[in-house]
């Protein structure tokens, strides 16, 4: 039997079997994994393990993109050259060049006849008008054509970089991973969390409190609850909105399910292309045989055209065997008949252009109307003449004198000037590394007044530190030492990070000695396990003592709770629930704080508003994001004042009394770095006339902090900072409708 990599070359599981369990929803999906053998018995048919994930050989992955595909959807081949130039010849504009210069041209070969009066000269040169238009045209077709090509070229390429730089986390023997999304097989395991856009198809191993929006292929904008027991399957392409989880790879690339969807929709249109082409054809084969025929068919039975049914019926419509009407638009196709948007000002250009074009028609009529009214008034009113074949010569040298008229009008240097004012445009903003697809939205960001930014990541680095804490009544502005904490609370402040983070955030060591570690994964989080290293403790150690699989349940961190809580078996019987978030809503729901020395105190309203005002506030004066860590114990025994007592198990759906009268742990503030081009930035758009906005979900003294550090408010200026409900508060009426507000600089 083959091998590979040690193992046998044939997997217990086909490709086809799997596309077709991936089409399973819900409790059907969950009847069809069992009809498998449950998801162990699927890693294994596909030799791998939901703890050690694939052995991340290179002849085993090759292996598996042979037999399974790989995870990348074929780009739609790019226009080529002679397509591009194709599409520059519909311009309008050139369009109305192109027939000025043929006509010119054919003109400038007309020869009068000889005693016409006409300068032989000028005739000989006539042709120079013509050539010029299209010399003018071909240029502008080139230029235009050769800056599209160029364009897709590049953004092609950025496109695959950016691809390439999109990580991903996987285990791979024994360890977390990031490794790029297209190097990701069918077989691996991959961790998944709260941002997340999945990459693949697969199966859940483990999740908790998962929810994902699968908008993106079911057009439902509810998110759908996941789970192992009632909903297992996770698609590609859908973002995880709550929770985090593990899920085992099914499908790849255009076996996924949105890959299918691709496929089907580049094949409806190549299959749409092909029928209109066939049709087409086939049209044009009936109308050359009528023309051929009819006459000769007519005269013999005199009503041909009941023999057969009409061209246009056969486009419009086939019926098939079945007696249904089988609609075929006769119509080209979507990507043939959709008209290429036209930016603001290539839209004034064309109207500037058609109405030159229409000034110059109207002259060119009224210089022949006038010109022959003079000449036949002079020939056969005043002199009296009679009709002659020269006076043909004379009426179409008018013709020509009104031709030369219009050519001269059309303005053939506009659209050159334009399109080569606009290239050198583009290749400036390349080098400044602002690669322009399409024109239309540099000219839309020229009327722009207001930009309304994020903070983190936008306007900071998103490279996060702590640098302040408060433990135990002391309040710390350098990184403290374990010896100076007391231990029970070092300790339990230790784990309550550890344990409390997704276990994808983790902090790696620089490529180079010389660089700063990594932070991969939540930011914040990774701000909080780089204290606990700093305090000289690993948290992966805590970590593998406590793996994923012993959480009793995980309430994720969104936009509601602001906060995030873990319930893990506590030594000698019952549970321990850790809790961090936003300072101002965990201290709420604090009833017991550590105080001097460790001692456990109970937390009353007074000192909750000392530690608001006197360690919480400052702290967001001075940029700092605060996080607040706590726990709370359920003992089956005698409890202590901060625990409580439980005979059987909680409800753990009732969050709201879970996670209550916790005991406060410490509070940290976090520093995330202006990054240094913000200020200069926001000072130019300003000059410029652009009102910066920034929006953020930060404590509101924090959000101030930052936006006088990037220079968004100054100390002497009119503004005005909001949080999100006064803002909805004020901008809304009674019915939630948005009412018309004055113009005013918000910060929310």
């Amino acid at each position: 039997m083959a091998t590979i990599d040690g193992r046998p070359a044939q997997y217990g599981i086909t490709l086809k079997q799997l596309r077709d369990l991936m089409e399973h929803r819900g409790r059907e999906g969950v009847v069809k994994i069992q009809e498998f053998g449950g998801v162990q018995e699927i890693c294994k048919k596909l030799y791998t393990s939901p703890n050690e994930g694939l052995s991340g050989s290179q002849v085993d992955t090759e292996h598996r993109r042979e037999t399974f595909g790989s995870n990348c959807i074929p780009p739609k081949p790019p226009k080529t050259f002679l397509q591009l130039v194709g599409e520059a010849l519909q311009d309008i504009t050139l369009i109305i060049l192109q027939v000025a210069a043929i006509v010119s041209l054919g003109l400038s070969f007309y020869t009068p006849p000889e005693g016409s009066g006409d300068d032989e000269e000028d005739g000989s040169h006539g042709w120079i008008e013509g050539l010029a238009i299209l010399i003018s045209v071909i240029v502008v077709v080139l230029v235009t054509a050769f800056n599209d090509y160029t364009k897709e070229r590049q953004f092609r390429g950025l496109q695959s970089r950016i691809e390439g730089e999109h990580k991903f986390s996987v285990i791979r023997q024994s360890e977390v991973k990031q490794i790029g999304v297209s190097d990701i097989v069918v077989g691996d395991i991959c961790q998944i969390k709260y941002g997340d856009l999945l990459p693949a198809d697969g199966i859940l191993i483990q999740s908790n409190d998962l929810k994902i929006d699968e908008s993106s292929l079911t057009g439902e904008s509810d998110h759908v609850k996941k789970g192992e027991n009632y909903d297992p399957m996770v698609l590609s392409g859908t973002h995880v909105m709550e929770g985090s989880g593990k899920m085992l790879v099914t499908a790849v690339g255009v076996n996924s399910q949105a890959g299918i969807i691709f496929t089907l929709l580049g094949a409806a249109v190549d299959q749409q292309e092909a029928e209109m082409k066939k049709m087409k054809k086939e049209a044009k084969k009936q109308r050359k045989k009528k023309s051929l025929t009819g006459d000769e068919e007519s005269a013999v039975t005199g009503n041909s055209h009941m023999n057969s049914p009409p061209v246009a019926n056969k486009l419009d419509g086939a019926t098939q065997d079945d007696g249904k009407e089988n609609h075929v638009s006769s119509s080209p196709p979507a990507s043939e008949s959709h008209k290429k948007e036209k930016s603001v000002l290539q839209a004034k250009l064309t109207k500037l252009a058609i109405q030159i074009g229409y000034a110059g028609s109207t002259i060119a009529v009224l210089t022949v109307v006038i010109l022959v009214i003079q000449f036949c008034v002079q020939t056969f009113v005043i002199e009296q003449k009679k009709w002659e074949s020269s006076f043909a010569s004379v009426l179409v040298r008018h013709l020509i004198i009104g031709v030369t008229v219009l050519v001269v009008a059309v303005p053939e240097g506009l659209p050159l000037a334009v399109t080569l004012s606009l290239a050198y445009s583009v290749k400036k903003m390349m080098k400044d590394n602002n690669l322009v697809r399409h024109l239309d939205a540099c000219e839309t960001m020229g009327n722009a007044t207001a930009i309304c930014s994020d903070k983190t990541g936008t306007l900071t680095t998103n490279r996060m530190t702590v640098v302040q804490s408060y433990i135990c009544e002391q309040l710390c502005k350098t990184m403290p030492k374990f010896s100076d904490v007391p231990t029970h609370v070092g300790n339990l402040i230790v784990q309550g990070i550890s344990i409390n983070s997704a276990y994808t955030s983790r902090i790696m060591p620089g490529d180079e000695p010389s660089e700063l570690p990594k932070q991969v994964g939540n930011k914040t989080e990774c701000a909080l396990l780089g204290f606990v290293i700093g305090l000289g403790k690993s948290y992966q150690t805590i970590r593998d003592d406590q793996p994923e699989e012993t959480f009793t349940r995980v309430y994720t961190f969104n936009s509601v709770r602001k906060s995030m809580s873990t319930v893990i078996p506590r030594q000698g019987g019952g549970y321990r629930l850790f809790t961090k978030g936003a300072s101002e809503i965990i201290l709420n729901k604090c009833a017991f704080i550590y105080g001097h020395d460790g001692r456990l105190e109970k937390f009353t309203r007074d000192m909750q508003e000392r530690l608001l005002k006197q360690v919480i506030e400052p702290m967001a004066c001075d940029g700092l994001r605060t996080i607040s860590i706590a726990f709370r114990d359920f003992v089956p025994g005698k409890a202590e004042i901060n625990q409580v007592h439980i005979d059987n198990d909680p409800n753990w759906n009732d969050e709201e009394n879970i996670v209550n009268n916790l005991t406060c742990l410490c509070v940290v503030g976090i520093e995330d770095p202006v990054r240094p081009e913000v200020p200069d930035a926001i000072r130019k758009c300003q000059k410029a006339g652009i009102t910066v906005r920034m929006v953020t979900g930060d404590n509101i003294n924090t959000a101030r902090s930052i936006a006088s550090k990037c220079g968004i408010i100054k100390p002497n200026d009119d503004f005005l900072i909001l949080e999100g409900k006064e803002f909805n508060r004020r901008i809304r009426d009674a019915n939630g409708e948005v009412k018309i507000f004055q113009k005013s600089n918000y910060i929310y």
